[in-house]
């Protein structure tokens, strides 16, 4: 079984789809991993978010990470579990949710937007942390939180990101980020996904140039 670092480092930008549809989750994935994802979340008030995150794990291997995002207590966490997702997605900081998620032995990403809350969870042994809504915290903020949290905790900016913020949040700090309405929006074909997909690869590339 990968650990979280090895998904993640291979590929920092998380596809998050929210409202993407059972009939639609294999054709979008399959362009996304194509185009070089390694980790796909499916938010739970998706339509039949369950169902999506059973084919997806079923249909790709152990070298795609599936799991679910907006999971808001501990028995989402059981019923993601049981559809074979392996990563927990939150808008918030709840140490319940991390706790479970770890008992598990799945990967937990919680949000956050204070240094508190991320002490609290990095103490509950959090895989990553959310910067969430990133809208609310530009990379002044991220930078100021970075100075003062563990070096090797990898965080996330997550909401609204476009592939112009990339550059921004990576010198404050950011390790990576959560890609939503900028990379799937309810209804986009395939090969639509892919092409916006590949500005935010771009976006990164540029930044490690």
């Amino acid at each position: 079984m990968k650990i979280f670092s090895e998904y993640f480092e291979s590929c920092p930008l998380i596809a998050i789809l929210r409202g993407i549809k059972p009939n639609e989750i294999l054709s979008v994935g399959e362009e996304l991993v194509e185009a070089g994802f390694k980790i796909i979340e499916v938010p739970l008030n998706s339509p039949e978010a369950l169902k999506s995150i059973e084919l997806a794990t079923k249909h790709f291997t152990n070298d795609i990470l599936i799991g679910a995002g907006t999971v808001l207590n501990t028995d989402e966490v059981q019923k993601v579990s049981n559809a074979g997702g392996r990563l927990i997605v939150s808008p918030h900081a709840d140490p319940l949710i991390v706790t479970k998620t770890k008992a598990l032995n799945l990967f937990a990403i919680p949000g956050f937007c204070s240094v508190t809350e991320a002490q609290s969870m990095i103490r509950c042994n959090a895989d990553a942390l959310k910067l969430f809504p990133a809208e609310g915290n530009p990379p002044e903020t991220l930078k100021a939180i970075r100075a003062v949290l563990d070096q090797s905790i990898h965080i996330l900016p997550v909401g609204g990101i476009t592939p112009e913020k990339i550059a921004p949040y990576l010198k404050a700090g950011a390790n990576g980020f959560g890609l939503g309405s900028a990379l799937y929006r309810p209804g986009d074909k395939p090969n639509e996904v892919s092409l916006k997909a590949r500005d935010f690869f771009n976006a990164m590339k540029e930044h490690q140039h």
